[in-house]
């Protein structure tokens, strides 16, 4: 096995196994709220504290620019392990405190030091399959974001067993990614200056990279949250059978998902950034235009629409991390991906937490149709990008 299959191997799983973290919460939080330990809104605060910290962590690498000063491996590992002893903490605190969200916080902050990170180590290794490869990093996430709702249809397993599980894949993460290799393209700042990572940021082809992100964070995850809880009542109303297995169909529908991004990346690689995402965003918001009238339609056309939608609602996120990275100086790689990490998830929250107003003043027929409008002005960012002569950086050439 040559130093650039095993370290990107080792990248893939690490990455996977510290983000546990993030998605262990997650099962554990359904299984007490569905036994009456936990209410939405404890639950709800608790995916909220997890956000904010990422946030928060994200924008202090960023202002230190501690991803493109560091060894990353280091870096990586040391959050990985933080994050492992911030979430074992829940064994002792239990779900239902302060401390509690105060741990989620940390969890947070720390994993700010585990996503770009990870997605810089995995891009230094390649230029000419840059999309492919964030892709199956972003898709194997995906995929891991799915399994909580499989847990919970299928074994429904004790929330200390998911805290334990997920903080011993977090500290394993932290031991292998050291063992990894750093790639060809990987470039460490010898000094670091935000004002020159302000510059940078500011400038157009990334300005307009990251206006494409925002529009589909504004989607992405608050479909992610709410989809499970649609499905129920959709599948309800068109008198299907279903609807008391709606836990495996949201399993099924985001974790689909995992095939869009290893598909759109092939795509993206070979036909360009901007064409993938302009196409992806299209396709997403017009599902989310049109699902919440599909139970008049049948069980199956909202299985149908919902499985679209969970494949083209994350295939193009891994192309926006791609087009940053080559759109970006080598050396400020790591700190312009944390800042559009930062800056999507911030999104998402707000979008997240706005979701039940919107729900309550709409119902779920038109709920879905406010968040067509990050996709479709994504596309409008996205098309203006491609007409830069800086696109060209985008894919080799391809826009």
């Amino acid at each position: 096995m040559t130093d650039k299959a095993r370290s990107i191997g080792l990248i893939l799983f690490c990455q996977v196994a510290a983000m546990t973290l993030w998605f262990s919460a997650t099962a554990a939080a359904v299984a007490l709220v569905a036994d009456g330990t936990l209410s939405g809104q404890q639950a709800g605060l608790l995916t909220g504290a997890v956000q904010l910290g990422f946030v928060v962590g994200t924008l202090l690498s960023a202002l230190t620019g501690m991803a493109d000063r560091f060894d990353p491996r280091r870096l990586f590992a040391a959050s990985a392990i933080g994050g492992a002893a911030a979430n074992a903490l829940l064994l002792v605190t239990g779900f239902d405190g302060a401390a509690t969200v105060v741990l989620r916080f940390v969890t947070g902050m720390t994993l700010a030091g585990v996503y770009p990170v990870g997605m810089k180590m995995a891009a230094g290794w390649t230029q000419k399959g840059m999309g492919l490869m964030i892709g199956v990093l972003v898709g194997a996430l995906t995929l891991g974001s799915s399994l909580p709702h499989l847990f919970n249809a299928v074994v429904g397993l004790d929330w200390r067993t998911t805290i334990v599980i997920s903080s011993l894949c977090a500290a394993s993460a932290a031991g292998a990614i050291l063992f990894s290799g750093l790639g060809p393209h990987l470039r460490r700042a010898a000094r670091f200056r935000f004002s020159e990572a302000r510059r940078a940021l500011l400038q157009k082809p990334v300005l307009l990279a990251n206006a494409g992100y925002l529009g589909h964070m504004w989607e992405l995850y608050a479909m992610w949250a709410w989809i499970g809880v649609f499905l129920e009542w959709a599948l309800t109303r068109a008198g299907s059978p279903l609807a008391a297995q709606s836990g495996l169909v949201t399993f099924a529908v985001i974790a689909t998902g995992a095939i869009g991004c290893v598909v759109a990346g092939v795509l993206a690689d070979r036909f360009g950034r901007t064409t993938v995402t302009m196409a992806a965003m299209a396709v997403s918001g017009t599902c989310a235009l049109l699902i919440g009238l599909t139970p008049a339609l049948g069980a199956g056309v909202v299985i149908a629409v919902a499985l679209i939608w969970g494949i083209s609602v994350i295939a193009d996120s891994a192309q926006f991390s791609a087009s940053v990275a080559e759109l970006s100086e080598p050396e400020l790689v790591g700190t312009m991906l944390t800042l559009q990490t930062s800056m999507g998830f911030l999104l998402t929250f707000i979008i997240i937490q706005s979701m039940p107003l919107i729900v309550a003043a709409c119902g779920w027929a038109f709920a879905f149709a406010a968040l067509a409008i990050g996709p479709w002005l994504g596309v409008l960012a996205m098309g203006r990008l491609r007409r830069l002569p800086e696109a060209l950086r985008l894919a080799n050439g391809r826009r």
